[in-house]
């Protein structure tokens, strides 16, 4: 084991898909889904504890946040009793980031449903997003300038949840803007902000979205997710842009994540943090453990 710097793991998933009690439709539906690394049939089976466990066991993962892993979402409270349960048998995960629609008029019901269970410490709603950066079309159903979709997030503070904020590079400043108008909500940033195009233009429009978010101090950052749909795990290229979004952010506010088994697509979880270790060299130690350990463990408060 490479166990020199204690992990907390901030974002993976877990699923049974042999007679478990949720369905998954991008997993089990017999059409795929689109999938924004492309051909996905080998994550297409049960991922559970002992999984996790294997793909980890080269490095010291000492805690573990589950993130939403698209279940049916009539089931979405059913995930985080299932969570709940796979925690009290296997001891992980140990914080739970649940799924709720802000739009719609069950939301604060779906959030007090999940305050419930005191392993949920936020939520990852994904608002409706363009596919592409000149579709986008702000203002309709379930867009972050939708006024239901805005009162649903302010619930958020009610609870005490934080938000998993997941969008394309394209609507980071427009995220930005309601991470801003809302100070008391906590934000982390999923999968580096997305810079899926590496190319000078890509970078900048990533750059200009990374940089709105970080000037909120209330906005956190999770280092994960660097696979790219066409290419494989390419270090360099992704220790750029891990670098610069620590320059950004500042360890403090930064968090490695495995995003597994999703990434496995790529890279394997022992490579990875292996990579991430190598990337951090040159950072001190009490800055390498903000960014493997300590900001997540206070951000989901483990």
């Amino acid at each position: 084991m490479n166990d020199e710097i204690p992990i907390v793991d901030a974002h993976h998933h877990l699923w049974d898909l042999d007679g478990g009690p949720l369905h998954y439709p991008w997993l089990q539906d017999a059409e795929p889904h689109a999938f924004f690394l492309g051909d996905y049939a080998m994550l297409r089976r049960s991922y559970l504890p002992q999984d996790y466990r294997h793909d980890a066991a080269h490095h010291r993962v000492v805690k573990t946040v589950h993130v939403e892993a698209e279940c049916a979402r009539s089931q979405q409270v059913e995930e985080t009793r299932w969570l709940t349960e796979m925690n009290a048998k296997h001891g992980l995960p140990n914080a739970i980031v649940a799924h709720a629609w802000f739009h719609t008029s069950d939301a604060e019901e779906i959030l007090a449903r999940h305050a419930e269970y005191p392993l949920v410490r936020g939520i990852r709603s994904k608002p409706v997003t363009a596919s592409a950066p000149g579709d986008s079309r702000p203002g309709g159903p379930g867009s972050m300038q939708d006024l239901k979709w805005l009162a649903g997030y302010r619930l958020l503070a009610k609870f005490g949840f934080s938000w998993d904020l997941r969008v394309p590079t394209w609507h980071l400043e427009e995220a930005a803007a309601v991470v801003r108008a809302n100070p008391d909500i906590p934000v982390v940033l999923n999968h580096t902000g997305f810079p899926w195009d590496r190319s000078a233009e890509g970078l900048a429009l990533w750059r200009r979205g990374m940089r709105a978010l970080a000037e909120c101090v209330h906005c956190t950052c999770k280092l994960s997710c660097l696979c790219l749909r066409a290419a494989p795990w390419d270090y360099q290229d992704n220790r750029r842009v891990v670098l610069e979004t620590i320059d950004l952010f500042g360890a403090e506010r930064c968090m490695f994540a495995s995003n597994f088994p999703v990434d496995r697509v790529r890279v394997s979880f022992a490579q990875m943090f292996d990579d991430f270790k190598r990337m951090t060299e040159g950072f001190s130690p009490s800055e390498r453990r903000l960014l493997f350990h300590d900001t997540a463990a206070r951000f989901y408060r483990l």
